[in-house]
C-alpha cells in the first residue's frame, strides 16, 4: 500500500526555495536577517559572524582552515547552507578557486543590529488606550478554540460547534492537498489529510502556513512580502496590542486570515483597531522539533487496547476515531478501544502504525508521560503486525550513487541526505549510499560543488 508523508517544512527552506532578486529583496528587512543567523547550523553562525566585518572575499581554502580535519563534513553542510540562502555567495575563477563573500544586505542589516540592538517591529499600544486586554491563559483558550474549530470544519463543516467565520475561498487554500471532491459528492479527506490531523500542532501549522504562502500569488501577493511580515509577526510579544493602522493593505488582510486560524486576536475600540499575537503566532520561527511548545497529553492506553482520553473536545473524539473504536463519551471523558478493524481502516486510509504510536506517545497523559515505554509494548507491537499484514513490500523512489572520488566526499554526501532527511542506506566501507528520489536534484548540485 503507497504512503503518503506530508514534510511541513520550517520558514528557512521556503526562504532558501525563493528565486535570488526576491531572496535579496528579503533582506532588506533586519528581521528577516536576525530570524536567518538564528536558523543557521552553528558552523555556519560562526562563519557569519568571523566574516560580518570583512568586505573583501574569502578563499575557500582559508575558510576550511577554520576547522579541524574531522569537521570537514560539518564545515560542508554549514557552506551549503549559506549558499542556499544566499548568505555566502561563492565565485569560482580561471583557476577553479572557489572564493565566498557574505550578502552586503544581510551583512549591513546584522551589523546595525549588533550595533544598536534589537528594535521591535512595532510598539506596544499603551494601556489607557486599550479595553482589558485578555490575559495570556484566556489567549491560549481564544487559540485552541479557533484551531480546533478549524480542524473540526476541515473534518466536516457540520461537526463544527459554532458556525465558522472561515472564508470559503481560504479554506479552499488551507484545505489544498488534504480534501479531495468529485462532482456533486460531498468532499473526502486524502491520505494526506488523515495524516495531517494525527501531527503535532507545530507541524500542522507549518504545513498550513507552508500552502498559504505557495498560494499568495493566486490572490495577488508576493511570497517574499508574506514571508516578511510572518517572520516579523514572530518577534512580537504575546499578549501585546498592536495598531492595526501600521500595517499595509496586504498585511491587513493576512491579519484577518490569520485571525480564523488563531494566530492573532483582532479587537475594537471605540476610535483604534488593535490586533494581539498569541503563542501560535510568536512561535512560528521556532523549529519543528522544540517540544517546549507542545501542550499537555490527554491519553491513557492500557495493556488491554483500552484507551481513555481526559478531554471534553470534540475534535479529540473524532481524531481517536480515525483509529480507534469510540465506545461512549463522558463530560470530561472519552473511551476507545484500539481494535483490528479500527486499525485496518485507519491503514486504507493511508495513516500509518508509526503515526498512531507517535500520536499516542506525544498525547500521553502526564501520569503515564514519564514511564518508560509511555504505550505498553505489547500495543505497540501489535500494531505494527496488523500493519505489516497489509504492507509486505514498502516501494520508495531513490536515486543509487557509488563511485566516490575520496572518504570525506561520502561522509559530506551522507551528512547532507541526512539533513534533508533523505538517506536511506549507506555502505561506508565501499563507499555507496541511496537516497530518495526527492532531494536527487539537491544531492546532484551538492555533489557538483565538491568537483
Amino acid at each position: 500500500m503507497p504512503q503518503v508523508k506530508i514534510i511541513a517544512k520550517n520558514f528557512m527552506d521556503m526562504v532558501a526555495s525563493l528565486p535570488a532578486m526576491k531572496l535579496d529583496k528579503l533582506y532588506e528587512n533586519a528581521f528577516i536577517c536576525e530570524a536567518i543567523l538564528r536558523s543557521l547550523p552553528p558552523l555556519a553562525k560562526k562563519y557569519v559572524l568571523q566574516m560580518l566585518y570583512i568586505d573583501v572575499p574569502i578563499p575557500a581554502k582559508s575558510l576550511g582552515e577554520w576547522v579541524l580535519p574531522d569537521g570537514s563534513s560539518k564545515h560542508r553542510v554549514a557552506i551549503d547552507r549559506l549558499i542556499q540562502l544566499r548568505v555566502f555567495t561563492e565565485t569560482v575563477d580561471r583557476r577553479r578557486e572557489a572564493t565566498y563573500k557574505i550578502n552586503p544586505t544581510f551583512q549591513k542589516n546584522l551589523q546595525m543590529l549588533l550595533s544598536h540592538g534589537e528594535v521591535l517591529p512595532r510598539e506596544p499600544m499603551p494601556s489607557n488606550i486599550t479595553v482589558r486586554l485578555p490575559s495570556l491563559e484566556e489567549l491560549d483558550v481564544y487559540a485552541l478554540g479557533q484551531w480546533e474549530c478549524f480542524l473540526l470544519q476541515l473534518i466536516s463543516s457540520a461537526q463544527a460547534e459554532r458556525p465558522s467565520n472561515i472564508s470559503s475561498s481560504m479554506m479552499k487554500v488551507f484545505q489544498r492537498g488534504l480534501l479531495s471532491q468529485r462532482d456533486k459528492e460531498a468532499p473526502r479527506l486524502t491520505e494526506s489529510g488523515f495524516q495531517f490531523l494525527l501531527m503535532d500542532t507545530n507541524a500542522q501549522l507549518w504545513y498550513i502556513i507552508r500552502e498559504y504562502i505557495s498560494n499568495s500569488e493566486e490572490r495577488g501577493v508576493d511570497p517574499a512580502d508574506l514571508i516578511s511580515f510572518l517572520l516579523e509577526l514572530s518577534f512580537h510579544v504575546t499578549g501585546e496590542a498592536y495598531n492595526s493602522n501600521t500595517l499595509t493593505e496586504v498585511q491587513r488582510n493576512t491579519i484577518k486570515d490569520l485571525t480564523d486560524l488563531g494566530l492573532v486576536k483582532l479587537q475594537q475600540g471605540r476610535k483604534e483597531s488593535w490586533f494581539i499575537p498569541t503563542k501560535l503566532a510568536t512561535n512560528l520561527s521556532v523549529s519543528l522539533t522544540d517540544s517546549s511548545s507542545r501542550k499537555q497529553g490527554i491519553v491513557v492506553v492500557e495493556t488491554n487496547f483500552r484507551l481513555y482520553a481526559y478531554s471534553s473536545s470534540k475534535l479529540h473524539c473524532e481524531i481517536l476515531r480515525l483509529f480507534s473504536r469510540v465506545e461512549y463519551q463522558l463530560p470530561n471523558l472519552i473511551v476507545a478501544a484500539i481494535t483490528k478493524e479500527s486499525l485496518y481502516n485507519a491503514f486504507e486510509h493511508g495513516i500509518t502504525a508509526d503515526q498512531i504510536i507517535t500520536f499516542l506517545q506525544q498525547n500521553a497523559h502526564p501520569r503515564v508521560a514519564q514511564r518508560v515505554p509511555t504505550v505498553p509494548e505489547n500495543v505497540t507491537d501489535q500494531i505494527r503486525l496488523w500493519e505489516s499484514d497489509l504492507n509486505r513490500v514498502e516501494m520508495t523512489p531513490a536515486h543509487y550513487y557509488d563511485e566516490f572520488p575520496s572518504k570525506e566526499v561520502f561522509e559530506a554526501a551522507c551528512d547532507y541526505a541526512r539533513e534533508w532527511n533523505g538517506l536511506l542506506w549507506e555502505d561506508s566501507k565501499l563507499m555507496r549510499l541511496v537516497v530518495k528520489a526527492e532531494i536527487h536534484v539537491h544531492m546532484r548540485d551538492h555533489l557538483r560543488r565538491q568537483k
